[in-house]
């Protein structure tokens, strides 16, 4: 049976992923990574609790050469991220990338390890309104050098994965997954829909793609089975207008120019707890940009079949 690591397995995806894995008898034994004091983790037999400061690389090195070679473990999903946009400063760019590269190039000297899962995110891909709504994973990815820190920290990320295919004894793959919608996963529309009121530009009203927490673990637990490598795309069931998910949320709308919503934004957030920036979402505002699903659906057998509970029932 194979044993993995799950780093921030203490994010709601990385407990939902834990749990999935002991539920799952083809799976061993579970090694749960986090830097919370108090893991809200189940007992079992199969996991082991460790708690760890991934921006310190001879924490990673101890991590890897001291309890993942000792429970034989074969597999690492990474999954450790940092969630706040506002954030930013080089110890979170060794949290987002470092621990990315040195953990790569340590799995690939390790005795057991033979998988390594990074668990990518949708937004590395360029929106613009003259590109294609269906994004498939050869579309370009954002690699401007204005966008935010948690953007180009998630880019390079991927970028330094995508860059061992190939090269590495590792089965790499890159699970670039549609936005989770569910609290505490840094999720900018879960923020935006769970304000009283939403403001959006007048004009227009693009389709977003949301995932479900269950989807993603089964994403997840589905290419951790497979023999699979390389890229690919995680949709969720949801695919939707703006306007029907702000209606689906019970919430009001109002619509405005495109140029006052950054600064009615700015001017709204300012000194709350809000994580919503509409600089980061500028262009998933004007521009239709959905995963496209084929190759998840022949290389992993995933579909997503989960859809959200929504505060208003759909109809």
């Amino acid at each position: 049976m194979k044993g993995v690591l799950v780093t921030g397995a203490t994010t709601p995806f990385g407990r939902a992923l834990v749990q999935g894995l002991l539920d799952d008898d083809d799976f061993g034994h579970v090694l749960a990574l986090g830097a919370d004091e108090h893991p809200d983790l189940p007992l079992n037999d199969r996991l082991s609790w460790i708690r760890a400061d991934l921006t310190r690389s001879r924490t990673i090195r101890r991590l890897l050469f001291g309890p993942v070679r000792e429970h034989r473990i074969e597999a690492i999903v990474h999954g450790a991220h940092h969630r706040n946009p506002a954030d930013r400063g080089h110890k979170l760019h060794r949290l987002n990338v470092e621990s990315t590269r040195l953990m790569l190039r340590l799995a690939e000297q390790h005795p057991t390890v033979r998988h390594f899962i990074l668990r990518s995110y949708a937004d590395v891909y360029r929106v613009r309104p003259h590109l294609a709504d269906i994004l498939w994973e050869d579309a370009p990815l954002e690699l401007g050098t204005r966008a935010p820190q948690i953007l180009r920290d998630r880019v390079e990320a991927d970028v330094t994965a995508c860059g061992r295919l190939g090269l590495s004894s590792l089965r790499i793959l890159v699970l670039r997954c549609a936005e989770i919608y569910a609290a505490d996963m840094g999720s900018q529309l879960w923020d935006y829909l769970h304000r009283r009121f939403c403001v959006r530009p007048v004009g227009f009203d693009p389709m977003v793609n949301l995932l479900s927490l269950d989807d993603a673990v089964q994403a997840h637990l589905l290419a951790l089975k497979s023999k699979a490598r390389g890229v690919v795309n995680i949709p969720g069931k949801d695919t939707l207008p703006l306007t029907r998910a702000i209606r689906l949320s019970g919430k009001q709308q109002y619509a405005m120019p495109g140029w006052m919503l950054g600064p009615a934004y700015r001017l709204r957030g300012g000194g709350s707890n809000a994580s919503f920036r509409y600089h980061l979402n500028v262009e998933r505002f004007h521009s239709t940009a959905i995963l496209g699903g084929l190759r998840a659906r022949e290389v992993l057998g995933y579909e997503p079949s989960n859809p959200l509970a929504w505060p208003i029932q759909q109809t």
